[in-house]
């Protein structure tokens, strides 16, 4: 099974593997030719000297990553049992931003032997990198789409429709759908959990919305709006700096609403440390536990 992914892994090249492996390039066709007799499918189809994988293959090689993990997973876990080692954490760029510095450095108070990893990436990213088991679990704005993932609500949360100050509407102010579908959006970028929740909510109201901005800086568009640039649809936690100062002001849109909630997200296969479950736990129950984090953004 591991010489299999490793050819795979390697350009569907049994010579690359072989190196790899510190085997023979006879002694890597010849085991995956027993696996194939062995399970009675065809994993690579063989056309001239090259290998391309076939649909069983692409099947088996899900299954052989996720079992080479969890050995790799037993491994570490016995040799250190969760008083080391790593812990791999992803979150989303909203999540990342705003919680997650809080989130970690309450979890190092707790567990100061583990080297915490983080990556701060799209929604969508991060769920392709807990497939891959890149990630132990991740924190992300939207809902899980694959089968293969756990998703827990943990967190409740919702975008609100800024504007400029100068765009003539009041703070509170309830406007039309038609009214609101005349403007110039100024959106997240597709693949965020935000932008995902907003597509979903325009299109469960019958209409589509191409934005004249799209960023993956909340910042950016928020200034944007101040400017007067158009209108922008983001987590309410993040524009409050600027609510404050006056900077801008919020409505609502009649009959839509952007309500969400965060959700923590593991392989519904991996083996989650003592630690992890920790962490998680701390995630869910932050809001009750500790004060809430304050976002500072720079809208200069």
């Amino acid at each position: 099974m591991i010489i299999f992914r490793t050819v795979c892994e390697n350009g569907y090249n049994s010579t690359k593997a072989a190196e790899v492996l510190h085997m023979t390039q006879p002694a890597v066709s010849l085991a995956i030719k027993e696996l194939e007799q062995y399970y009675g499918v065809h994993l690579f189809d063989r056309i001239g000297r090259r290998l391309q994988i076939t649909d069983a293959g692409q099947h088996f090689l899900q299954y052989a990553i996720h079992i080479s993990d969890l050995f790799s997973d037993m491994e570490t876990g016995l040799r250190d049992w969760d008083s080391k080692g790593v812990l791999r954490i992803g979150a989303s760029i909203t999540i990342g931003s705003q919680f997650l510095p809080n989130y970690v450095k309450a979890f190092s108070e707790l567990c100061p032997g583990l080297d915490v990893r983080v990556t701060v990436d799209q929604s969508e990213r991060l769920e392709q990198k807990i497939l891959a088991n890149e990630l132990d679990c991740a924190l992300i704005e939207g809902i899980a789409h694959d089968p293969n993932i756990v998703s827990e609500a943990y967190m409740e949360d919702h975008l609100s429709v800024i504007c400029g100050t100068d765009k003539g509407w009041t703070q509170g102010q309830v406007i039309s759908i038609e009214d609101f579908q005349r403007q110039r959006f100024l959106l997240r970028e597709k693949g965020s959990g935000t932008r995902e929740v907003f597509n979903r909510v325009v299109e469960q109201a019958g209409f589509h919305i191409t934005p004249v901005w799209e960023a993956m800086s909340t910042t950016a568009l928020v200034n944007a709006a101040i400017n007067g640039l158009g209108i922008a649809v983001l987590p309410h936690r993040m524009i409050l700096p600027a609510l404050r100062q006056g900077l801008i002001c919020t409505v609502k849109v009649e009959g839509l609403s952007f309500s969400r909630n965060f959700h923590i997200i593991h392989h519904k296969d991996k083996f989650l440390t003592t630690s992890a479950k920790r962490f998680i736990t701390l995630c869910r129950d932050f809001e009750t536990d500790y004060p809430l984090p304050c976002y500072n953004g720079l809208y200069e």
